[in-house]
C-alpha cells in the first residue's frame, strides 16, 4: 500500500526478536518482501528453544522480554523494534520517543495506529464503499471504534478472545469486507486470509506505517497525537486481583454479585452514567433510567462507564480465583505539545482507579 515510501525508507534500521520462537524466519522474510533491507535479528533469541533461556516469560506483553531487543536497538539506532511471542501470533513494538529513548507501545496503541493508517489509505484510494468493517473486543480500547466511526466504517465489538473476532469475519463473509481488527493483548489481523491473530503481518504493516509517516516527517508518536487530537486521548491499563485461599473463587462470585445487585453510583467521586452487564444482556442508562437489551453472547463481564469518559470492565477468570479490571480513561488533546501533560493526567486517573479496585 505504500511502495514508494518503503523504497525511499528501505534502509531504516529495524530490530526483530522471535523470543526463541517460530517467527524467526517468517517475520524477517515478510519485512524483506515488503522492501525493508536493514533488519537486525536479536541473535541471543533467534533460535527456537522451548526453555526460553533469556527471558522470565516469553510474552511480548512483558517489558522484560524486549530487554535484549532494546539493547540491540540502541546499538544500531533502530527506528522500530519488533518482537513476537513463541508461536508468532502476537507482536510487540517499541520506537524512539522525542527524548531519544525507546518507548514500548501497547496493543491498544499499535492497533489504533494500524486501523487509522489502513482506513486513511483505503479512503485515499477510493476503496471505502460503505461495505467494509473492523472488529475489536469489548475490553480493547474504544478508540478503534471511534476511528472506524470517523471513516463511516461499520465496527463490531466482540467478547474477549480472537475466536470471537474470527466468528464475526465468518458471519460477514460474502456480505461485507473485513479490513482489520484486534484485541488489547497484542493480537491483530490485517485482511481475512487468516482467521486468527497474526504477528507476522502485523509486524510488516507496522514497519510500512513507520516508513509511510517518516516520508511525511512524522514519528508514530506524532501519529498517535494526530489520532488523539481527532478522537480523544485514550489510555488503558489492566490489573489482576487474586483472592487467596480455598474460598477465593467464592469471593470473586460474591464480588460480581455485589456489582450487579448494588452497583456503585460513583467511582472515585465520578458519577457512573452507564452499566453494561454482558451476563444479563442488559445496558443500564443511569442518567434516564432506561434499560436496553445487549446483543452480545452472554459472559460474566460487567462494565462501568463514568461521566468523565472512563470505563472499567470487570472480568473474572474462569479457571482461577482471579478477577481482571480493564481500565480505560480519556481526555481531549488540544495539540501535539500537550501530549505528555495529558498523558500524565491520564496516568494519575489510572492510578486512582487501580487503588479503588485493587
Amino acid at each position: 500500500m505504500a511502495p514508494a515510501a518503503i523504497l525511499n525508507q528501505k534502509e531504516i534500521p529495524i530490530v526483530f526478536s522471535p523470543i526463541h520462537g517460530a517467527s524467526g524466519k517468517m517475520v524477517p522474510e515478510a519485512l524483506r518482501k515488503f522492501g525493508f533491507e536493514n533488519i537486525h535479528i536479536v541473535k541471543e533469541q533467534a533460535e527456537p528453544d522451548g526453555n526460553f533461556p533469556t527471558v522470565i516469560y516469553p510474552n511480548p506483553e512483558e517489558p522484560e522480554a524486549l530487554d535484549l531487543s532494546l539493547k540491540l536497538a540502541a546499538q544500531v539506532n533502530a527506528e522500530l523494534v519488533l518482537a513476537c511471542d513463541p508461536d508468532g501470533d502476537r507482536y510487540a513494538s517499541a520506537i524512539p520517543n522525542e527524548f531519544g529513548e525507546y518507548e514500548l507501545l501497547n496493543g491498544n496503541q499499535t492497533g489504533s495506529i494500524i486501523i487509522y493508517y489502513l482506513l486513511n489509505r483505503w479512503q485515499e484510494q477510493g476503496r471505502l464503499t460503505g461495505n467494509q468493517f473492523t472488529v475489536s473486543t469489548i475490553v480493547t480500547t474504544d478508540l478503534i471504534e471511534k476511528i472506524a466511526e470517523g471513516f463511516h466504517v461499520t465496527h463490531f465489538s466482540t467478547l474477549t478472545g480472537f475466536k470471537f473476532i474470527a466468528s464475526v469475519i465468518l458471519e460477514q463473509e460474502g456480505k461485507m469486507q473485513f479490513i482489520a481488527g484486534g484485541e488489547e493483548s497484542y493480537g491483530f489481523l490485517v485482511g481475512d486470509f487468516a482467521r486468527d491473530k497474526d504477528g507476522v503481518s502485523a509486524c510488516a504493516i507496522l514497519a510500512e506505517i513507520v516508513a509511510f509517516y517518516k516520508e511525511r516527517g512524522m514519528t508514530l508518536f506524532d501519529v498517535l497525537a494526530e489520532i488523539y487530537g481527532q478522537y480523544g486521548f485514550y489510555k488503558e491499563s489492566l490489573i489482576s486481583v487474586t483472592k487467596k485461599g480455598k474460598d477465593g473463587a467464592e469471593q470473586i462470585l460474591q464480588l460480581m454479585h455485589r456489582f450487579r445487585s448494588n452497583p456503585p453510583e460513583a467511582i472515585n467521586g465520578v458519577k457512573v452514567t452507564k452499566i453494561v452487564d454482558v451476563k444479563e444482556s442488559k445496558i443500564y442508562d443511569k442518567l434516564n433510567g432506561n434499560i436496553e437489551p445487549l446483543t452480545l453472547e452472554k459472559s460474566n463481564v460487567i462494565q462501568f462507564y463514568l461521566e468523565d469518559g472512563s470505563k472499567i470492565s470487570a472480568r473474572p477468570s474462569g479457571t482461577e480465583p482471579k478477577i481482571k479490571y480493564y481500565i480505560s480513561v480519556c481526555e481531549n488533546l488540544p495539540n501535539r505539545e500537550g501530549y505528555r501533560a495529558v498523558e500524565a493526567s491520564l496516568d494519575k486517573k489510572i492510578t486512582e482507579l487501580k487503588k479503588f479496585f485493587g
